[in-house]
């Protein structure tokens, strides 16, 4: 089985990866665990209302630093709990909605696990919700992991 973990890092994330870390795999299962970044960087050459160019790069930093801890936290809890996985991870830059979908075809998946923020409806209207959108593009399985403790 070959699963895509998608995760950013948040609480909600966090007891995701906890969750989806206490099952039990089968044998060969191999577990990309991704976290995407969106670049701040989108100005070139200009300091749009006195903020320089070095701001949205510092910015850029943080956020790879973000999704690099997400990613590395992820992978130390599957690894402890279960060091038969295969596990490849990766930071991309880039739409999460897009690129989740992008690795996910591209590697083959059979499932994408993904934690909600639970913003609700209205919310989740303004905002975007990345794991609806996953839910309703996707080629294969969706598992939405919620974190009950927090959204209560």
């Amino acid at each position: 089985m070959k699963i895509l973990l998608a995760t950013d890092g948040s609480a909600h994330s966090e007891a995701m990866v906890n969750k989806f870390a206490s099952r039990t795999f089968t044998p060969n299962t191999k577990v990309r665990i991704i976290s995407v970044y969106e670049s701040a960087y989108f100005m070139l050459n200009t300091d749009p209302m006195g903020v320089s160019n070095e701001y949205y790069a510092t910015a850029d930093k943080y956020s790879q630093k973000l999704t690099k801890d997400a990613v590395e936290y992820a992978a130390t809890i599957l690894r402890k709990i279960n060091p038969k996985l295969s596990i490849s991870t990766a930071v991309i830059e880039g739409s999460a909605k897009s690129v989740i979908l992008e690795e996910a075809e591209k590697f083959a998946v059979d499932l994408i696990v993904v934690g909600s923020h639970g913003h609700g409806a209205l919310a989740g209207f303004l905002l975007g919700s990345v794991s609806q959108a996953i839910a309703l593009h996707a080629k294969c399985s969706v598992e939405i992991v919620r974190n009950e403790k927090i959204e209560k």
